[in-house]
């Protein structure tokens, strides 16, 4: 008995506590964040995209996205008038333990916080079909959580317009389709949306797993670093292949023609059953806008 207490009192010592309002206060910093600050690895890929450039108008529209980007962090400003369906990637450590509420009542409080300090526009509404009343809060966030080892809470925010959000796209494709199937679908998908997801893009595609599966590995593939290609070396390849075909088709930025229709291509892959190959394909605008933390 006295050694189960022991281990029971030795495991207590391994839990971290985590304040609810040391999360929610985090959160909210990573909502102003997003919303005016483009990352490096974007601004590095619209800078590289720019001496690749051969279209006048496509250059001028490159530069446009690097001055918007100077205006918002100079000024505070969102980069976008619309700043998001707050989505968030989080990873909480087995030994965590949020005192004071949920980690998903935290994010919800630290967004409604950040969104209301940054006087973002709020999306939101209450209802998708029928009343469509906006919550004026831009709340419910859309959470996606997994248990990982370990005392660390790491939250990732990636805002989605609806713009780019409308241009998803998935189907169950068989088997027989194969690789090249996969590739045919993802640089339809891109081309059929033109312009309006505000190109270049940053195209996330989720092979395998189920339905759903693959529609959340399409939009995690989208806070990879632009441009970090797929450890996998065949992924890798049809990442290349899909981008090269998809630059070559003259959409260009803003759907005006152009070289640089995306800047990017990101692969996440999963296992899938023996009859079904089902890919998702979303998109985010040249705005790829994300923020995070670590606690």
């Amino acid at each position: 008995m006295k050694i189960q207490i022991a281990k029971n009192r030795s495991l207590q010592d391994m839990v971290r506590h985590i304040p609810f309002q040391q999360v929610a206060d985090a959160v909210t910093k990573a909502c102003l964040e997003a919303a005016t600050h483009l990352p490096k690895d974007v601004l590095d890929g619209i800078k590289k995209a720019m001496d690749n450039e051969t279209d006048e108008l496509g250059r001028d529209f490159l530069a446009q996205y690097l001055k918007n980007a100077k205006i918002a962090e100079e000024t505070g400003l969102p980069l976008c008038q619309d700043t998001g369906f707050a989505v968030f990637f989080v990873e909480m450590g087995s030994m965590v333990v949020i005192d004071g509420g949920t980690v998903s009542e935290a994010i919800t409080a630290g967004t409604e916080r950040g969104y209301e300090l940054g006087f973002l526009r709020k999306s939101i509404v209450d209802d998708p079909v029928f009343k469509r009343v906006n919550t004026r809060t831009n709340t419910p966030p859309i959470i996606h959580l997994t248990q990982v080892p370990g005392d660390r809470l790491s939250v990732i925010l990636a805002p989605k317009g609806g713009g780019s959000e409308n241009m998803s796209s998935l189907k169950m494709l068989t088997p027989a389709a194969g690789r090249q199937g996969v590739i045919d679908f993802v640089v339809e998908s891109v081309i059929k949306a033109g312009g309006n997801p505000c190109p270049p893009t940053v195209v996330g595609v989720g092979i395998g797993g189920t339905f759903e599966k693959a529609a959340f590995l399409a939009k995690k593939a989208l806070i990879r670093p632009m441009g970090e290609a797929s450890p996998d070396p065949e992924y890798a390849e049809m990442e290349r292949e899909i981008l090269a075909r998809i630059n070559a088709s003259g959409v260009g930025p803003q759907g005006l023609g152009g070289d640089t229709t995306s800047f990017a291509v990101h692969i996440e892959h999963f296992p899938c059953h023996i009859a079904s190959l089902p890919v998702a394909v979303n998109l985010n605008c040249h705005a790829a806008r994300h923020a995070g933390f670590e606690l």
